[in-house]
């Protein structure tokens, strides 16, 4: 009968030990901690600004990440290096229009973090979706991860180029003749990223 219990105990103790071990935790963005700075660059220059974090969330095994979500909202895009309104107004104006980023039709766009790789205590490889316009494209990219019982702070950039999402316009690759009009292909997104549980 003893052994019997005894058995029984340890058996519930290395269910807890187990349940405990794989157990998945989320943590919720902080929209009002994390940024995401963007980054375009043309022929004659470049342009840069922020962009609002909807909302979010990170799912970790309580050792690294696994996977996220993350919602952008596009509306929000502002640009940081025109101090002159009236132009700044116009560029911000024209991201959101159809030559861009169609926002009245695409309002938010998504990141999802299908998969993760641990390089290091501090930094993994992920893979995921982005999503632009209704289009969904593969993407990867490394991330530096500092976590604790209560938040995980992560920091990464991403390259991403705009015409896998039918954002064309002054592409070189798509129209000729642009010269000193020609808009670089590849835009960065530079992402702090504040969660807590």
């Amino acid at each position: 009968m003893k052994t019997s219990k005894y058995y029984i105990t340890a058996l519930f103790v290395s269910f807890l030990i187990l349940s405990f071990t794989f157990a998945d935790f989320t943590y919720k963005a902080d929209v009002s901690k994390s940024k995401i700075v963007w980054l375009g660059k043309k022929v004659t220059g470049e342009h840069t600004g922020n962009i609002t974090l909807k909302s979010g969330s990170l799912v970790t095994d309580g050792k690294s990440v696994k996977s996220g979500i993350f919602v952008i909202d596009m509306n929000s895009m502002t640009c940081t290096d025109l101090k002159d309104a009236d132009y700044n107004g116009k560029l911000i104006g024209h991201l959101k229009n159809d030559d861009f980023f169609g926002t009245d039709k695409f309002p938010t766009s998504t990141l999802e973090i299908i998969s993760t790789t641990v390089k290091s205590a501090n930094q993994i490889d992920c893979k995921g979706k982005l999503t632009i316009k209704g289009i969904s494209q593969e993407i990867s990219f490394p991330a530096k991860i500092k976590m604790n019982k209560t938040s995980i702070v992560a920091d990464a950039i991403l390259t991403i180029d705009r015409t896998k999402f039918d954002v064309k316009y002054g592409s070189s690759s798509f129209f000729d003749n642009l010269g000193d009009k020609a808009i670089s292909n590849d835009f960065t997104l530079t992402v702090s990223l504040v969660t807590t549980k």
